[in-house]
Formats: C-alpha cells, structure tokens, sequence
C-alpha cells in the first residue's frame, strides 16, 4: 500500500469537502467567518495559518544545517506572535475592519493611504506565498514521483477549491483539520527519532541528552563531529551579532504586521476573544516550535552518519550496485539519498574522483572538499527516511508539509482577494457595489492570485531556501506596515500625510535593498558589502526604525487629524466601550 498517496488523498479529501460544508453565503462569511469563530477553534486556524512551509519544512532545515545562526528564525518569528498577541490584535479587532488596509484606510481618513495599504499587502503576501508554494512543490516531487513544477500546480489546484469556494468560512474550518494532520506529521517521526538516539521519548529533552550507549550529550556529539569535518561548531554562527539582531528583530516586527495573521483576529465575536485566542494558538504554535530545534538536530546527526565516507551509487540500478558494494565489504551511499537524487535537490560532484562522499566544511583538517549539496528544505521530509521509519510515518510528514504550505497560503489568498475586492473595489473605486458583486469580484481576485502564486513559487525556489523567502516577507511588513498600525493604535497625533510617508519609506527601499542582493548585481555580495553589515532576512528592521521616524517628523509638521478620528484613536485602546467605527457601512455585526 502507497501510505504517500493514502494519507495525501484523504487529507485533501477532507479539507475539501470541509470547504463545502462551511462554503461562504456572503462577504461576512467569506472576509471573516460571520465572527462566529469559537476562541479556541480560531487559535488552532492562526496556529496552522501562522505554521506555514517555513516552520514545517524550512526551519528545522536551517537550524540543522546553521545550527545556533538558524535559531534566529525560531526566536523571531515566536516572539513575534507573542507582540502580535499582546500589542496589536486586540485592538484591531476592537476596531471591527475586515482588512489591515481597511484599518489604514479609515485610521487615517484617507483612500490614498489605504491604496498605499493595498499595494504593501500585496507585496507582502505574494512574497510570502511564493515561499509556500515552493514547499509544496518539494514535497510534490519527491514522494508523489512528479517534478516540482507539476507539484506547484497540483497544490494550486486544491487551493483554489476550498480558498475560492469556502472563503475564511471554509479555510478557519479547513486549517483547523490542517493542524491536527501537520502536528502529528511533526511530533511523531521526533518521537521515534528521539527513542532510537537517545532513548528519550521527549524530543525537546532528548536532543539534550547522552547518546544511547555514550557518556556525552548529543548536541556535544553533533557539534564535534561537525568541527571535525571543518564546519562552524553547531553552538556556533557565522553571523554577526548585530546582524542576528536585525533579522530576529525584523522577523518580530514583522508577525507583528503580517495581514493574513492580522484577519485571523476579525473572525471572533469580541475583542476579548481575540486576545484569547492568541493566547491558544501560542500553546498551539509551541507545540511545533519547541520541537523544531531536535528535529534539526536529529537530522544532521543523521545525514552525516549515513552518508559521509560511503561509496556512492546513482539512483539508476540502485539495487543491484547497492548489492554489489556491499558483497564487497564496503557501505554504499544510503537509497535516501539516491531518491531525493532524482529530484535535483541533494547533488555529490565526486571532486576527488575517488567514489567516495566527502561532507566537509571550508576548514576540513584533511584538505578535502564538500563534494554533498542537500537543499535545506529537505531535511523534514527526509528525516523519516534517513531514519529508516515505518511507511506510514513517511507518508504522515508528506501529508503535514502539505498541510503546512497550504494552510498558510490559503490565509494569504483571503488576503489578497480582500485587499482587491473590498479595500480598492468596494472601498476607493466602486464604492456603490453589492456584497454579490463583492463576493464575485473577490473569488476571482482569489483565483487569479493561485495562479500568479504557482508562477512565483517556481520561481522562488531558485532564489533561496523557503524560510529566507519568507523572511524577506516579513521584512517587507515590518518596515511597511507594522509602524502605521503600531502608531495608529497608540498615537493620536499620526496624521494620513506621515502614514503615507512611512508606508512608502518602508517599503520602496526594503523591497529594492532586497531585489538587489538576491535578484540583482549584487548577488555575490559578501557581509562586508552590506549595509551596515545588515543581510536582506534582516534589513526590514533597519528601515521600520527609518519609517516610524519618518511617520513621526511627517505627522508633527502637518495638520492634526480630526477629532473624530483622535476620539477613535482613544476609544478603541479600552475594548468593549464602543461599537467599531464605520460597521455599519461594511455590512458587519457590532463587536460586543
């Protein structure tokens, strides 16, 4: 039995028919599931919008092949729900819009300010979906034997029915399913890892323990052997510190303005159910989270174990070479790493010419060169089968990347499509329009936004590794959208001039600081020639503090906002003493 194909049909299955149970009758239901989402119900959905391909397969490959320098991913991107959690969701579900450029556009009284919302939006979620449907196309590729662009297209397709049909209604419901199959996909191959390693059943503890049979941890262990081989120490970073800083930093504050993270906050009933259940989908996230840091360690402990000194065999007529080395008293290259072979995304240049695979780091004691090449991304997927687990397994963690990648671009299509239809349709140009015409407009805008993501997930992943994709995602929200949402909320005086300004600070000199170093000249750029020695994952930071201090100079030398607008800025900061400005003209329920 394909337990692969087993456990991906039936989840598909069940998400869509999930999609037609709970399709969207209206644009309430499909913007923002009625705001009848249960608190706990809705902390799941964030969980698994919030857990997307860059947590599920990216991260724990960045930490496995970084070691400590990929932890920055892991602490920015949880300390950043936990600001979003605190600071900001509250009271942006106080104010009762569908949309972050909705809030913007009626914050700051301007449709110009909220055209300028749109267009940061966009350019945020496309970035970051691209990263989703790159993961897709990994897990595609190797077990369901198709190449990667036919798995970005098949994953396009099972998005577009439950996002365009089932709208927020259909996804809220559809990710909660979404998160149950990528938490076990997770936890249950580190479970068995963990046991054979270490004999610990807790992967968060095990990966702290002795190895089975030795008297030194594994992490020691790990980080030895990696010395050895003429690589950073795993407790170590390439990185500088101001650096690391920058990108945790821009990975913070840009939870902090993620928009699809952001909606998820519109679908409950009242303000203070929106801080309850970000306080659930923190307990949610780290269950994922906490895990992240064994699973990677598992896996390079793993690869380099099965893989380094043996004589290589190509995947052609594996079985019968594989034999053959053996029969001769050597050890062949594993069959793991002659699957993954066929898929372009694991490479051995035998340098040396002695047939033999040589993983080695630039200060290898025995002068040899790295002749291994294994994608990051890959090191989730493969862990299963790198540990020699059952079928079953290997076909739950295909399953839950999936699940990973496709819930989270699901969110980002209700971002997009909203930010279309409702924010530059119905909002700024077409103001008298129907919800029916609405609803319309968005599902269109959701379908030609799958397509347009297919393209840019094939052509993202020739860029960079999913997470770093997606980081430059976050980036781009935190120097754009993060410090006119942060001041809206909690300064009375920002005026529409200065959140134009830094809207525009924000994103224009991000966006092309990071165009410029992985798509233009300066690609082969090295740390030195950074700016401040600042890399693209991080520069974000570097430009929000750039946009708030803009915004700030913009708004004290222009005329104040009107009083109505400071009397809302007041209000909506004591949740449950008002009824959300401008409700009524967007079709919505009163929030308490």
């Amino acid at each position: 039995m394909d337990w692969t194909l087993f456990w991906v049909i039936g989840t598909f299955a069940t998400y869509i028919g999930i999609a037609i149970w709970a399709r969207a009758g209206s644009t309430n239901d499909f913007y923002v599931a009625g705001h009848g989402v249960h608190p706990v119900v809705n902390g799941m959905a964030t969980a698994a919008d919030w857990m997307s391909a860059a947590s599920f397969l990216s991260m724990a490959g960045l930490i496995a092949g970084m070691g400590y320098g990929g932890s920055v991913y892991l602490m920015g991107w949880t300390g950043g729900y936990v600001l979003l959690a605190l600071l900001l969701a509250p009271f942006l579900r106080e104010f009762g819009k569908f949309t972050v450029p909705d809030f913007v556009g009626d914050r700051y009284y301007s449709d110009t300010a909220r055209l300028v919302a749109v267009v940061c939006a966009l350019f945020v979620s496309f970035t970051y979906i691209a990263g989703q449907m790159s993961g897709v196309g990994i897990a595609f590729s190797r077990f369901l034997g198709v190449d990667f662009n036919t798995g970005i297209f098949a994953g396009m397709a099972i998005v577009f029915v439950y996002a365009v049909l089932g709208g927020m209604k259909g996804v809220t419901y559809t990710q909660v399913a979404q998160y149950v199959v990528l938490i076990f996909a997770y936890t249950v191959p580190a479970i068995f890892i963990s046991l054979m390693l270490t004999g610990n059943p807790v992967p968060q503890v095990g990966f702290l323990s002795n190895i089975k049979g030795e008297d030194i941890s594994m992490l020691q262990k790990l980080d030895q052997t990696v010395r050895d081989l003429g690589f950073t120490g795993y407790l170590s970073s390439t990185k500088s510190n101001f650096d690391i800083f920058c990108i945790t930093a821009a990975l913070m504050f840009g939870t902090a303005g993620l928009p699809h993270v952001i909606i998820r906050f519109f679908t409950v009933p009242r303000a203070s159910d929106a801080r309850l259940s970000a306080g659930w989908a923190l307990v949610f996230i780290a269950l994922l989270y906490t895990v992240a840091p064994a699973v990677g360690a598992f896996a390079r402990v793993n690869i380099i174990g099965s893989v380094n000194e043996t004589a290589y065999v190509a995947p052609d007529a594996y079985e019968e070479q594989s034999a053959a080395v053996l029969a001769s008293g050597d050890q062949p290259s594993p069959a793991w790493f002659a699957n993954w072979e066929k898929t372009g995304l694991v490479t051995f240049d035998d340098k040396n010419g002695d047939g033999r695979m040589q993983i080695r780091g630039s200060a290898a004691p025995d002068g040899l060169e790295n002749e291994v090449t294994i994608n990051n991304d890959i090191y989730v997927l493969a862990n299963p089968e790198i540990a020699q687990l059952p079928e079953w397994v290997i076909g739950l963690v295909v399953a839950g990347g999936l699940a990973a990648a496709l819930s989270t671009a699901a969110g980002l299509l209700m971002v997009i499509s909203s930010a279309i239809s409702h924010d530059l349709c119905r909002r700024t140009f077409f103001k008298g329009m129907s919800d029916k015409a609405e609803l319309r407009v968005a599902r269109g805008a959701a379908a030609a936004a799958v397509i347009a993501a297919g393209f840019m997930g094939i052509y993202s992943a020739q860029l960079a590794f999913v997470a770093q994709v997606v980081a430059f995602a976050f980036g781009l929200a935190a120097a754009s959208l993060f410090p006119v949402i942060l001041l809206g909320i909690f300064w009375k005086r920002m005026t529409r001039e200065g959140a134009i300004a830094s809207m525009l600070t924000g994103l224009i000199p991000t966006f092309a600081y990071i165009w410029h170093f992985k798509l233009g000249a300066g690609k082969a750029a090295t740390a030195e020639q950074w700016f401040l020695g600042v890399s693209p994952e991080g520069i974000g930071f570097v430009f929000m503090v750039v946009a708030l201090v803009v915004g700030v100079a913009v708004s004290l030398v222009t005329r104040p906002p009107p009083q109505d607008i400071q009397d809302l800025v007041e209000d909506i900061r004591i949740p449950g003493t008002r009824t959300p400005h401008g409700i009524a003209d967007a079709g919505m329920a009163p929030v308490d």
